[in-house]
């Protein structure tokens, strides 16, 4: 009985290791045709700073506003949103993550798990081109139904061993949704989801006009992108926490 468990064991692991290789190929391959699909390297590269304009709706709390995201490669990112009269004001500007508080008005650096958060978010177009300069792996993870559709699963695992999911969609090869386990506004651990829709080409890269996202599987916030712009020249200073 023990020979018998051994072998299977042995078997298990010889077959998760002739497969890594094969997965690795597949994630690389589907990887290659996301790039395509999206606008492919050459235009992808010569993006060097975008500006997407949109409104939000937070679900759950019953408020609406609008926001503006800011991103430049290769890692530096800035979110505006005004609610209620408030202006709300979150950047990482490559080395440091920080808000300005809408109380006092003043710069504050962000927690730990917050930063984290936007450092991997402020990773833009060269992470995707070049992702082992980031140390960004790939695993594809074979392909799951979503509303009686199957979509490719590609598993992202970050240089600081965060893990992501992505559902890239067969047909179009642009990711339909992401999933990972991240920290909220409150500082508690949810799942977190998003999901792109209605993509639009724009400057000759593919960009989702709605994002929904959902926390431990409720509708939490819907976004609607209304105006995009690249290559705005945006300097550094945009993005640094001031004194």
């Amino acid at each position: 009985m023990k020979k018998g468990y051994r072998r299977l064991i042995a078997l298990t692991l010889f077959f998760a290791i002739m497969l890594s290789p094969l997965l690795a190929q597949d994630a690389a391959k589907i990887l290659k045709k996301m790039i395509k699909a999206q606008g492919g390297e050459k235009v992808l590269s010569s993006i060097k700073d975008s500006m997407m304009t949109g409104t939000m709706e937070m679900i759950q709390m019953g408020l609406t506003g609008s926001i503006t995201m800011y991103q430049k490669e290769p890692n530096m990112m800035r979110m505006d949103a005004e609610v209620m009269g408030m202006t709300i004001t979150q950047a990482y500007d490559g080395e440091t993550a920080w808000m300005i508080n809408p109380q006092t008005g003043a710069a504050e650096e962000l927690p730990p798990e917050t930063s984290d958060d936007m450092r991997r978010q402020a990773l833009g177009n060269d992470a995707l081109l070049h992702p082992e300069k980031y140390g960004i792996t790939y695993t594809y993870k074979g392909k799951e139904k979503i509303n009686g559709k199957d979509y490719f699963v590609l598993e992202q695992v970050f240089s600081d061993g965060f893990k992501a999911t992505l559902y890239v969609d067969p047909d179009t090869y642009l990711v339909y949704k992401t999933k990972a386990r991240t920290t909220n506004q409150m500082g508690v651990e949810v799942e977190a989801e998003t999901i792109f829709s209605e993509y639009k080409k724009i400057d000759g890269v593919m960009v989702p006009q709605k994002l929904t996202i959902y926390q431990d599987g409720e509708e939490f916030m819907t976004m609607t992108i209304t105006e995009v712009k690249f290559n705005t020249g945006l300097e550094d200073s945009f993005f640094k926490m001031p004194d």
